[in-house]
């Protein structure tokens, strides 16, 4: 849930441009975690659990 301002929730206060800059981390930060996920996965053999590292 959302924190409220009255009766309005503090996501329809923010601006565009903060909404941009939000929107363009979260990305980022996922093409991060995606990138690290692909490493640790791409040499690994099919049907058999992952190495304890």
């Amino acid at each position: 849930m959302t924190n409220r301002i009255g009766n309005k929730d503090i996501a329809q206060q923010r601006s565009k441009s903060e909404k941009a800059r939000v929107k363009a981390s979260n990305i980022a930060n996922e093409a991060v975690k995606k990138a690290i996920a692909k490493e640790k996965y791409r040499n690994a053999v099919k049907r058999q659990p992952a190495s304890q590292d």
